[in-house]
């Protein structure tokens, strides 16, 4: 320890070895230089240790937190990237971020910022599975701020158990948009839909399904397929949507009279076989005409200056090559598209990215989310049926009644309706309840599934259609019985379903030789009593040679309540009639 010793040492005011070694006597201060000089040795190693370790362990105490949420389906490959990126110790600009992620479904988070109601916890990064979701939001909240970057990619598919694919291509074809709206078109029931079952996921949960949604949507306008085709696939699609991915997924290897079909993320598939490996895995069916993408956006909503710079970072880090193929693994595919080896031509998947359909605008987007809302309110209804005696006249050329024919139009009619629904009868002539009274509750109107003296109400309602008859000397008597009826829907009124009045009738208009209320009386009340804010809309259905008699106060009565009246001419009409009821739904009270 002979040689010179630096300058600065001296400049600051120390003393040499050397001169505090002539101040010490004998070999003592020979053993002490030694020792001191391991002393300082040992610190300064235990320094670097403690610098490596922490470095090793993470960032340092004061490192600034990051809480990210995360989609359930990335949220796995998200938490792996954090990982990572708190034992290397990150730089956020200042200083290091530690990253801690969980996990929300995207609808849940949209919902809380948008205000709805949905619970969301503290978050500064959040990375829902569409920017469809973003979309929503900021239509509600616009101090949301708009994403960033996409992080990964997954397009939106069909999917079947690979068991019955071959079988799905006879009966259904290749897979595609057109397609799927073919098989839910209530109105065509010899279609597809006879041997193919469609699977939807909720729209209003789920974003893959919304893609879905608006994918057909946009291919059927493209196509010129009428608005009553979509209208009834959507409320096809209604009664069989699954709320939770894996629930669908698992679902399409139960064998039934129908092959079912679904749809999911191309992720969604991937990660289905992957963890819960079926006997037989799912197959994803790229849509000819192209399809939607879950682009995975990273939308920064820390207020903090320092938290969003450590966002910033980590965002960063989201798009760096060991990030992106950590996310390709499981089976996600790069913002461009590129899938890794997970996503290859094999098993049905397809490393070439499916053509991607235009992202609709926020416009469009909001007018499907709140059609599906309104398609998918529920129905209170009661029918008005005509038993009055030429209700009994023959219908030429069909060996039927007009009785015959209506019970056969309403009990058609009835079968669009899931089992949610309400509903109830009335029939109605002259004095049919005792002097005047014009009409009688045959069912009151009530849940389809509840049971009324021993019969659930759907099959009571069919089984009193199926064998009313026509009094032979009755008359009309509609107008009594129709303010008797609206002023019991309104009293009743429900604002989660549509609330209507359907008359069933041969449309010769109102009858009553004995008074009762005139058409001008009856006019005046609807009028009155129209409350838009709670509507009850009056849909009438005519069938016979006297329908268009009456055309002219029917189409009144309906327009008093903005509803609609329709004169049919055969049976199979009486689909395309309720879906049209059904479309007008989307924009009632205004239509």
């Amino acid at each position: 320890m002979g040689g010179r010793h630096r300058t600065d040492e001296l400049d600051d005011g120390y003393t040499s070895p050397r001169e505090a070694s002539r101040r010490r006597r004998g070999g003592r201060g020979k053993v002490l230089v030694p020792l001191a000089g391991s002393v300082a040795f040992a610190v300064l190693l235990g320094v670097a240790a403690f610098v490596i370790v922490n470095r090793d362990g993470g960032c340092a105490e004061d490192a600034t937190g990051l809480r990210v949420t995360a989609s359930p389906d990335i949220h796995l490959a998200v938490s792996q990237i954090a990982e990572r990126f708190n034992k290397a110790g990150q730089e956020d600009g200042g200083g290091c971020a530690s990253v801690k992620v969980t996990k929300a479904a995207s609808a849940t988070v949209a919902s809380g910022l948008g205000g709805s109601g949905g619970e969301v916890g503290a978050m500064d990064l959040w990375i829902p599975d569409s920017s469809l979701w973003v979309t929503g939001v900021r239509a509600k909240n616009p101090s949301v701020p708009e994403p960033a970057v996409s992080v990964a990619q997954s397009p939106v598919v069909m999917v079947a158990s690979g068991s019955v694919v071959p079988n799905l291509k006879k009966s259904f074809g290749d897979a595609s948009w057109t397609g799927m709206i073919n098989a839910t078109n209530a109105a065509n029931v010899d279609g597809p839909g006879r041997k193919v079952r469609v699977l939807a996921l909720d729209p209003a949960l789920n974003s893959a399904g919304l893609g879905a949604l608006l994918a057909a949507a946009g291919v059927a306008t493209a196509s010129g397929v009428g608005d009553e085709q979509l209208v009834g696939a959507m409320k096809t699609l209604s009664t069989s949507t699954v709320k939770d991915q894996g629930a669908l997924l698992a679902s399409l290897g139960v064998k039934g009279r129908r092959v079912p079909l679904g749809v999911s993320s191309e992720q969604g598939v991937w990660a289905f076989n992957n963890t819960k490996k079926p006997e037989v895995p799912a197959v994803p069916l790229y849509p000819a005409e192209g399809t939607f993408n879950l682009d995975y956006p990273a939308v920064v909503t820390a207020q903090d200056a320092g938290v969003r710079k450590a966002a910033e970072a980590f965002v960063k880090e989201l798009g760096t090559p060991a990030a992106q193929k950590t996310l390709q693994d499981q089976g996600f595919r790069t913002p461009d598209g590129k899938g890794g080896k997970a996503i290859s031509d094999a098993d049905g998947f397809q490393a070439e990215a499916p053509q991607a359909l235009p992202t609709p605008d926020p416009k469009t987007v909001a007018s499907m989310s709140q059609s599906w809302s309104r398609i998918n309110l529920g129905t209170r209804l009661v029918t008005l049926l005509d038993v009055s005696g030429t209700m009994a006249l023959p219908i030429p050329g069909t060996g039927l009644t007009r009785m015959q024919a209506i019970s056969r139009i309403a009990i058609e009619g009835m079968k669009p309706f899931p089992n949610s629904s309400e509903m109830g009868l009335w029939e109605f002539s002259t004095h049919l309840d005792g002097k005047g009274v014009d009409y009688r509750e045959t069912v009151s109107v009530g849940p389809l599934t509840e049971t009324v003296d021993g019969v659930l109400r759907r099959n009571l309602i069919n089984q009193k259609l199926a064998g009313v008859q026509a009094r032979a000397t009755g008359d009309t008597g509609l107008n009594d019985t129709l303010a008797a009826a609206y002023r019991m829907m309104k009293d009743g009124y429900k604002s989660d379903k549509i609330n209507t009045i359907l008359i069933m009738t041969d449309g010769a208009g109102n009858d009553d030789p004995d008074g009762g209320m005139s058409n001008q009386e009856l006019l005046k009340l609807l009028k009155d009593e129209f409350d838009p804010e709670k509507p009850v809309s009056i849909l009438i259905i005519a069938f016979g040679p006297d329908a268009p008699k009456g055309k002219r106060q029917m189409d009144a009565i309906a327009k008093a309540t903005n509803g609609d009246a329709y004169i049919v001419k055969d049976i199979l009409e009486i689909r395309k009639v309720f879906l049209e009821g059904m479309k007008r739904r989307l924009c009632s009270p205004h239509c």
